[in-house]
């Protein structure tokens, strides 16, 4: 199933183009998408530098033909890549000049059309089977995981992917239901997790299961550890002068991203060190201040903008990320 493009609006899209102008402006540039998606960043990237090649990778096949379908009046300049992004460094190497890009845009988290799709199972606020696959074509569903995983590991996932505070109470409501019958539905699970939340609780944040939901969905897809190791090889991908625009939505992504970036920024000659070597000094020089956020105009206009935080950093030497 396709989903229109027409719903979707590709969040900070031209703030995150200005970030990479300088980069990807020239003729002969590429850019990786990392998380194509529903296309909208690749579009605007597209229409706004006439000479840019582009490269959008994305593990949901459904996202690849919406894409593709989308930018299929920019054929000769865009490729779609079925991939999980970590592999981005292999990406790069086959289409890039010299194995290396001059722009790197990642925009994490679920998308507009897995979310919009009741039947994908991501929302809380649509009964649907418990999927949460980025990739359907592969992998453990939510439901297997609630199904399978011992008390300690769901409490786990709950409390470090959700921050959910309630986690072991949700923990072991999840193991008595599964006795009986294992949760198949979105809406079994919400209803679960209302009901084993404290009534004070479910006063004030919004949905109660909204943290159950992104802890599962972040655990079904490994997001967090595929964002570990992708990237210190997108710095790695990139030319000097090339650079990387981050977008997440939410404070786990944004440390880890956080952490990538300021470490390839700073030397790494030790304290004792009397003179750095060239091999010590900083590989990365930062372009935002802190994490970038939507100001009021852009939350209005796209709802999906007011958790993002965007940092960006260019490339200023040769040399492995640390």
């Amino acid at each position: 199933m396709t989903t229109s493009p027409d719903r979707h609006i590709p969040v900070l899209a031209q703030r995150c183009l200005d970030l990479l102008e300088p980069a990807v402006g020239d003729p002969g540039a590429v850019l990786i998408d990392a998380t194509l998606g529903l296309g909208g960043h690749a579009e605007a990237a597209l229409r706004r530098f006439p000479h840019l090649r582009v490269v959008g990778i994305d593990r949901d096949p459904e996202a690849i033909t919406s894409a593709s379908e989308r930018l299929a009046d920019f054929a000769d300049r865009f490729i779609a890549v079925h991939a999980v992004y970590d592999e981005i460094g292999a990406i790069a190497a086959e289409h890039g000049p010299g194995g290396r890009v001059r722009g790197i845009l990642f925009d994490l988290g679920v998308s507009s059309m897995q979310l919009d799709e009741a039947e994908r199972g991501f929302s809380y606020a649509k009964d649907a089977p418990l999927d949460m696959r980025m990739d359907q074509s592969t992998g453990r569903t939510a439901a297997d995981l609630l199904a399978e995983a011992p008390e300690a590991e769901l409490r786990r996932i709950l409390f470090t992917y959700g921050e959910e505070k309630f986690a072991p109470r949700i923990a072991r409501a999840l193991v008595r239901a599964r006795a009986e019958q294992p949760l198949s539905r979105s809406g079994e699970l919400v209803e679960l997790v209302r009901a084993n939340i404290p009534h004070a609780a479910r006063r004030t944040g919004g949905n109660p299961a909204k943290r159950t939901f992104q802890a599962l969905r972040i655990a079904v897809n490994a997001e967090l550890e595929v964002l570990e190791r992708a990237l210190p090889a997108a710095i790695d991908a990139l030319a000097v002068r090339g650079r990387i625009v981050v977008e997440s939505y939410q404070s786990l992504e944004d440390r880890i991203v956080k952490r990538a970036l300021a470490a390839g920024a700073r030397s790494s000659a030790p304290d004792d060190l009397p003179v750095p070597l060239p091999e010590h000094a900083p590989s990365l020089r930062l372009l935002t201040r802190g994490a970038e956020q939507a100001d009021e105009d852009e939350r209005e206009r796209n709802p999906r903008s007011a958790s993002v935080r965007v940092r960006a950093a260019e490339r200023i030497r040769e040399g492995s990320p640390r």
